[in-house]
């Protein structure tokens, strides 16, 4: 019997262990869920024999490195800050390891000493990033093999609303961490090449700067640029490429009333405001506005906005910022926190919402002298408030990779899934749940 430990039992867990739990008996595997609080899973997993359900402290390194000595594979769904000293207990202890966070330098450093000890400390094994990796590296594969020459290569990933929960303008609700989404593009610049030339954009031209694609059946998406697209060069081995450019999805309007947010200075949190914890909605509004002897709040809004994004109005409305019925937090806070606050109410699921993950890919590459546009989008739905489409594509890749890795995949070292002997059936079998691409080659003239 081989032992799998999952330590967390976050949001994105639960379809990871429905796919374990299907394949426990026949694969004689016993799976132990480690956690801070064990009480909700008791209902949900309390009566396997299979599972054993554990109360762990993650600071707590004997207890930890307890359960990591008595298992054969480890998965952490913990915040990514654990996970590198998680991989030191694995490495000492010889145990393979499984996470869906980005390579910090801090994980990058342990890579020899991986090696060394013949352990696989496999990372970016989710959505995005995850898959993102998988099929697009699948896809330069294929371009490279039969002759042709990659020039371009854009990618953008969302996690949406589906269509059929789609109730407020601005076709969004949390399905993911919203403090995520209230700080996205913060602390940093976005960096990427196009046509040869690095390009930045800054955070407050961010939301200015998008551009719309369609997707078959699910109507127009537009993209904005994530922090850094240069590292993908060398991680996909394409430095001669004359485009890189990844990026976030959103629904038209989303990111140019956002910008306005952002404008107003909404979305900072580098400070306190005095006294926040009194403020309404409506109040903290008019104090982002010019002060006017006689304009309602709403007046100043629309002079705010101009004539030209007048038409956004409605999806600033929508959030609640004209309301002056109660103080939105408890406590003095920055405004960015009383933003959440506010859209946590506005765009929160409801029981039978579902969620959508959306990810695009556009290659253009050159064959034979012809020039051609390659868009690979996948589309996945939610089934409910536990099984998302975001809980689905995490959850569901990490679970495949731990079937490989128990069933005798082995890569030494500090690892990304960009082995063509892993992701190619890990991609395969994604399509039996629903997770699968549609390409559309065009060619350019």
């Amino acid at each position: 019997m081989k032992t799998i430990l999952v330590l967390g039992a976050g949001l994105s867990s639960a379809s990871l262990f429905r796919y374990l739990m299907a394949r426990v008996k026949e694969n004689s595997w016993k799976l132990v869920i480690a956690n801070t609080q064990i009480q909700h899973l008791q209902a949900s997993y309390g009566a396997f024999k299979e599972v054993e359900l554990v109360a762990l402290d993650a600071t707590n390194e004997l207890h930890r490195k307890e359960l990591i000595g008595q298992s054969d594979l480890v998965i952490s769904m913990l915040p990514a800050r654990f996970h590198p000293e998680i991989a030191r207990n694995c490495i000492e202890l010889r145990k393979n390891l499984i996470t869906p966070s980005y390579v910090s330098d801090e994980m990058k450093a342990l890579h020899d000493a991986a090696v060394a000890q013949g352990v696989t400390i496999m990372n970016e094994t989710g959505v995005d990033p995850g898959i993102d990796h998988m099929s697009a590296v699948k896809i330069m594969e294929e371009i490279e093999q039969k002759g042709g020459k990659l020039t371009s290569f854009k990618s953008f990933c969302g996690g949406l609303i589906a269509p059929e929960s789609d109730d407020n303008p601005w076709h969004y609700k949390f399905t993911w961490n919203p403090r995520n989404v209230v700080l996205a593009g913060q602390g940093g610049v976005a960096a990427f090449r196009e046509n040869r030339e690095l390009k930045y954009i800054p955070y407050n031209q961010l939301f200015k700067r998008t551009e719309r694609f369609e997707i078959d059946g699910y109507g127009s998406f537009d993209g904005y640029a994530n922090r850094d697209s240069l590292k993908y060069l060398e991680l996909y081995n394409i430095h001669s490429v004359e485009t890189m450019y990844r990026g976030t999805l959103r629904r038209p309007d989303f990111c140019q009333a956002w910008d306005v947010l952002v404008e107003l200075g909404l979305t900072e949190d580098g400070y306190v405001l005095e006294n926040s914890h009194t403020l309404t909605p409506r109040q903290l509004l008019n104090a982002f506005l010019p002060y006017h002897r006689y304009d309602s709040v709403e007046k100043k809004l629309q002079r705010f906005l101009r004539a030209d994004r007048m038409h956004l109005y409605p999806l600033i409305e929508s959030i609640g910022l004209f309301d002056n019925a109660q103080a939105m937090c408890k406590e003095d806070s920055s405004p960015a926190q009383m933003l959440q606050a506010l859209l946590e109410k506005a765009w929160s699921l409801k029981d039978h919402d579902r969620d959508m993950l959306v990810m695009l890919h556009e290659f253009e590459y050159t064959l034979h002298e012809e020039r051609f546009r390659l868009l690979s989008s996948m589309v996945a739905l939610g089934e409910d408030r536990s099984f998302t489409a975001m809980a689905n594509t995490v959850g569901l890749p990490i679970g495949i990779i731990a079937k490989h890795m128990l069933t005798g995949y082995s890569n030494p070292g500090v690892q990304l899934p960009l082995d063509s002997q892993l992701f190619l059936p890990v991609l395969e079998e994604l399509k039996e749940h629903g997770i699968g691409f549609i390409d559309k080659l065009t060619q350019i003239n």
